[in-house]
């Protein structure tokens, strides 16, 4: 298939590779042209801009970081795609902008598909990533070529917009339990004990969770280099949040967990890994007053 594709960080990339690797032709565009530059020698075409990818493309991907990010870009996507042409978006972004994107796509007989992932920058370079999708039942058959070259878990949630939902409750439970896991670090430190045996040992029972594996091992081992950068995390959980309240749908452990997550922000560390979470714990235990 003719493919074009748009954001080539840490994820975009080793998707990019993956479609290539399977035989795809690609067209790929990004605000910092020295990102596609090792693609190019894989096989990839640069464009000018996503106009030009989307005319020379049957489906565009996009993967970049927010709503305002993938509403600028759809508009131009929406110029050089033909009819029938389809956008499928791997970010993460409010179910509500994807379901108005969605909504002016089909009127314009263009289709929009809301794909977000899970699985981080180790998911998408291994093509093990959960792709939750939202979108027309009927193009299926069309995703699944693009779909099956990067990911292991393929779900379609529902009409467009459901992906995202899904994408919610995923980074909901996921950031709630990073922050779990901070607190028996702490809890653990506080009381003298080696918290890397008691992560092994909760490792084999019930509390064992790939969170608490890789997470919990970047705190065992106080190495905060980014997976995926908190900020990242806090953009997400401020969707979530807002969703939720748009929608009166009390989250009593979301609402912790995104206090934490503006007290790791205001710490400056931002674009440190997620499980600098537990360096809020101990900022608070150093200083009471914080609480």
């Amino acid at each position: 298939m003719k493919l074009g594709f748009i954001g080539l960080g840490g994820m975009g990339r080793p998707m990019v590779e993956h479609l290539l690797a399977a035989g795809h032709e690609l067209v790929v565009w990004s605000r910092r042209p020295e990102a596609a530059d090792p693609l190019l020698a894989l096989g990839a075409r640069r464009v000018s801009n996503p106009g030009e990818l989307a005319a020379a493309s049957e489906m565009v991907c996009t993967n970049v970081t927010g709503n305002a990010d993938v509403v600028g870009l759809a508009g131009q996507i929406l110029e050089g795609l033909a009819p029938q042409g389809v956008h499928i978006d791997f970010s993460t972004i409010a179910p509500s902008v994807a379901r108005d994107i969605a909504v002016h796509y089909a009127a314009c007989d263009r289709h929009f598909v809301d794909a977000p992932v899970s699985g981080g920058t180790a998911g998408a370079q291994a093509a093990t990533l959960s792709i939750m999708w939202g979108g027309n039942a009927e193009l299926a058959k069309r995703l699944d070529p693009i779909f099956s070259c990067l990911g292991k878990t393929i779900v379609r949630i529902g009409e467009a917009g459901a992906g995202q939902v899904a994408k919610a409750c995923n980074q909901l439970i996921m950031v709630a339990a990073i922050e779990a896991s901070a607190e028996a670090a702490r809890l653990a430190r506080a009381a003298g004990v080696d918290f890397a045996r008691v992560r092994a040992a909760m490792l084999g029972g019930s509390a064992g969770s790939r969170v608490l594996d890789f997470f919990g091992g970047k705190m065992a081992e106080r190495e905060f280099a980014a997976g995926v950068e908190a900020r990242l995390h806090h953009k997400d959980f401020v969707m979530v949040m807002a969703e939720a309240t748009r929608m009166g749908v009390p989250l009593l452990v979301g609402g912790m967990v995104m206090q934490q997550l503006d007290a790791l922000m205001a710490a400056g560390w931002g674009t440190q890994d997620t499980s600098r979470l537990f360096g809020v714990l101990e900022k608070t235990a150093a200083n009471p007053s914080l609480i």
